[in-house]
């Protein structure tokens, strides 16, 4: 397994009206590294934003769609997806604070 630290776990939040709702329930989702495993996504979460407590990490890996271009063929990346529950004492992550 590669050397991954911290931060590159997290690559960015997935910004989607179903993830949104999720919100409102402290459930935020994130694409993350591929060769990232549950632990290391939960200790990421918690070191990268001040005064949250993780309960659970839930993940699933996307295969890469494939595509065609002509009569080339081709697949698109894949991807790895967490969805990261807070507990309920947990602030909440500020994601549009810039806004």
């Amino acid at each position: 397994m590669a050397n991954i630290q911290y931060y590159d776990v997290i690559l960015k939040p997935v910004i989607t009206e179903k993830s949104m709702l999720g919100m409102t329930d402290k459930k935020y989702t994130f694409l993350v590294h591929p060769d990232s495993n549950k632990t290391m996504i939960k200790e990421a979460v918690e070191k990268m934003f001040d005064g949250v407590k993780v309960s659970r990490v839930n993940t699933m890996n996307q295969d890469g769609k494939t595509r065609r271009r002509g009569m080339t063929t081709g697949k698109t990346a894949k991807v790895k997806k967490a969805i990261v529950w807070l507990t309920e004492d947990s602030k909440e992550i500020e994601l549009f604070q810039g806004l």
